[in-house]
């Protein structure tokens, strides 16, 4: 299984009405969500000028990063550096993931290895 909860970056501060967790401060970054829908899957890519984390947000993700599958918990997340291979899926439900990219942005900083819609 990949090691997720890797990133020495995310600061955890308790409070007395619970706590927050804080994944980037003062930093260029890029936030989304994205929605996959039911049994759909992502391309299989790379980036070259970002890294991305991703938190799961519902049940259902399926997370592949180099080769290493798994289905992460509500709220379990990975760091995905550039030029590594991945991929998001799910396992049946519609899901959603936050993904936070770190570094330049540009949609076409995109290599697609694998696609079912034709796009590779």
């Amino acid at each position: 299984m990949l090691e997720i909860d890797r990133i020495a970056a995310v600061v955890r501060d308790e409070r007395p009405w619970g706590g927050f967790e804080r994944y980037t401060h003062n930093e260029a970054s890029t936030v989304k969500i994205i929605h996959v829908a039911p049994g759909q899957r992502l391309s299989l890519q790379r980036h070259v000028h970002r890294d991305e984390l991703w938190v799961a947000l519902d049940p259902g993700a399926v997370f592949e990063v180099d080769g290493e599958r798994f289905h992460p918990e509500v709220g379990d997340r990975v760091l995905i550096r550039a030029g590594q291979t991945h991929r998001l899926s799910s396992s049946g439900p519609a899901t959603r993931i936050l993904e936070i990219a770190f570094g330049h942005f540009d949609e076409d900083d995109i290599e697609r290895l694998e696609d079912a819609y034709g796009r590779v």
